[in-house]
């Protein structure tokens, strides 16, 4: 009796499981049934409605979808900077037009249409399909619709809006048709394609098929990868940027004028602006394609002598020199049957590190170079900028530094002031921000999140940043370029009393094609980083070839302490020091 009772519950037990196991069956079946008619209907619904529009016009015609890009302000709050705009192309098919002049004097209402063109077209009787105009307003195109003209075909399109128009318009980047495919060709739209791209060619693929997929597969599949892109340009900062681009290249009649605003910590970029610039809604109008490049990543330039920190926190770094070491200025220095001076050929005398910053010396930091020794500096040097910095955006240029490897005494000199070496505005950006941050290279950045159409989101994670200076001398050198500016830089009436900045101005000769250096052309750069000890900014400035001065000193002081000025006001920055109070302890 017993022995039939265990059958009987073990039986029992068989059937229950049975019975839960299918019904767990059908609940996950159930759930992805739910969660492929919410993708399809929800996620997707809007292109399924387009595509269903216009099947019966233009049959194999997919609607254009694209992710978005997105600007962030200091809320956090997003802001568009290029999107879709839905409206109308308008066509005709010319068979089936039955007056043509009665048709363009309806449509003329609305559209501001060329009658030698249109005839042009509505005369091609054998065609069934000529477009006569492109992004009509959606709701210009809801009244040529209402009209129900025969031969007239108003068909619902999206195409790609920038809101900002020409802000930031070198990172944002555009989209172009290349071999007849529309794609990203410059900026974040080149390089995040793949992922602001929507794949609207199975999008009536077989229903139960999608349902049916694997939760892997679906997942894995690129089409869900797709979404949009939330970056770190603060749109009100971009703006405030690029006007001073504006100003500074129009006082000066420079070739061109760049601009990099970088969180120090952690390589966040919040503005890079280039002047000449251009409207993405309108790219195709420029007189030059070479303006379309952004020459803050893609060019390299010698940068002259705000490399000259760099080269004594090298010093500083291997103990070769302290802050107090002094040398003999003789004005110019002759090695390996070359030689070079200082900007004013002017000679000094005995005179400290501190000096050698303060007055620009190219001798001075030459005599660094000769105490740590030509390999080591190289090795510095090259920790700094051998390596790309792997800016999220495309196309970035590697620096030329094989000057470098010279067994030579002078090429490693000239390099200590800039000149024999190149790099990109993105990189020496990232070099000088080591000075402040506590001897770190950053990874430059410029996307922080994405946001997928399936509804998550993912933080980009940056690469672990490299030590290259000990925090000792990251604090030493901040000092004494804090000290540049407070008695140096216009004779420290530039300096902000309640704020310490740490900057330094840099004037190149500009390389000429035939070897040499121009005697009368100039790269003028500028960095400064603050609250110098502390530092949420770096700021890096430059300019080709301005006329009527020959100092950065002279033409890019006024802007940069005006992006500084802002940049403090705009995200309320804490005073970090009182100045007049600081001068008076060093009378008393």
């Amino acid at each position: 009796m017993t022995s039939v009772m265990n059958k009987r519950t073990t039986k029992n037990a068989i059937v229950k499981w049975r019975v839960y196991s299918s019904l767990a069956v059908f609940l996950l079946v159930s759930v992805a049934i739910v969660s492929q008619l919410y993708r399809i209907q929800i996620v997707q619904g809007e292109s399924y409605s387009i595509r269903a529009e216009n099947q019966h016009i233009r049959p194999n015609t997919n609607v254009f979808d694209r992710g978005s890009i997105f600007f962030t302000n200091k809320n956090g709050d997003k802001i568009n900077a290029a999107t879709l705009k839905t409206g109308y192309t308008i066509a005709i098919n010319p068979s089936s037009l039955r007056n043509p002049e009665d048709v363009f004097n309806n449509l003329n209402f609305y559209l501001d249409l060329d009658i030698e063109s249109y005839l042009d077209m509505a005369g091609k009787v054998d065609d069934p399909y000529e477009e006569i105009a492109t992004k009509v307003p959606y709701d210009v195109g809801q009244e040529i619709r209402k009209l129900e003209m025969r031969g007239v075909l108003p068909l619902r399109e999206n195409w790609r809006f920038y809101p900002g128009g020409d802000l930031a318009s070198h990172v944002v980047g555009f989209m172009s048709y290349m071999d007849n495919e529309l794609s990203g060709r410059y900026g974040l739209e080149k390089q995040y394609n793949q992922i602001l791209s929507k794949d609207n060619n199975n999008m009536f693929s077989n229903f139960f098929v999608e349902i049916f997929s694997s939760a892997k597969n679906v997942v894995e599949r690129e089409n869900d990868k797709s979404g949009s892109l939330i970056t770190t340009i603060n749109p009100e900062v971009q703006s405030f940027v690029q006007k001073e681009m504006i100003e500074l290249n129009e006082k000066w009649d420079s070739k061109k004028t760049g601009a990099i605003v970088m969180n120090p910590q952690n390589g966040e970029i919040y503005s890079m602006a280039l002047y000449p610039t251009f409207d993405l809604n309108s790219f195709g109008e420029v007189e030059n394609a070479s303006v379309y490049r952004n020459d803050l990543v893609e060019n390299v330039y010698e940068m002259g002598s705000i490399v000259k920190p760099l080269t004594v926190a090298i010093g500083l770094d291997t103990k070769s020199i302290t802050a107090q070491t002094t040398y003999n200025d003789k004005g110019s220095e002759t090695m390996d049957g070359y030689t070079f001076y200082n900007y004013d050929k002017k000679a000094r005398g005995v005179v400290d590190m501190q000096q050698v910053l303060n007055k620009s010396l190219n001798t001075g930091v030459s005599f660094i170079v000769q105490q740590v020794g030509n390999e080591k500096f190289g090795d510095y040097m090259k920790k700094l900028f051998k390596n790309k910095t792997e800016i999220d955006l495309p196309n970035e240029s590697s620096s030329l530094i094989a000057n470098l490897n010279s067994n030579r005494d002078i090429e490693n000199a000239t390099a200590s002031f800039g000149q024999g070496i190149a790099m990109s505005p993105v990189s020496i950006t990232r070099a000088l921000a080591s000075l402040g941050n506590g001897g770190k290279l950053v990874h430059p950045h410029l996307v922080k999140k994405i946001e997928y159409n399936l509804g998550f989101s993912k933080n980009i994670q940056q690469n672990d940043p490299v030590q290259i200076f000990e925090q000792e001398t990251s604090e030493e050198i901040t000092r004494m370029l804090v000290n540049v500016v407070d008695e140096a830089l216009r004779g420290g009436e530039v300096a902000l009393n309640n704020y310490s900045i740490a900057a330094k101005t840099g004037t190149a000769q500009i390389p000429s094609p035939d070897g040499g250096y121009y005697d009368d052309k100039f790269l003028h750069s500028f960095f400064g980083y603050f609250p110098a000890y502390d530092p949420q900014f770096i700021v890096f400035l430059y300019h080709i070839e301005p006329q009527g001065a020959e100092y950065a000193s002279e033409t890019l002081t006024e802007p940069f302490m005006d992006i500084t000025k802002f940049l403090i006001n705009h995200y309320d920055v804490e005073p970090d020091r009182d100045l007049t109070q600081i001068r008076d302890e060093q009378l008393e």
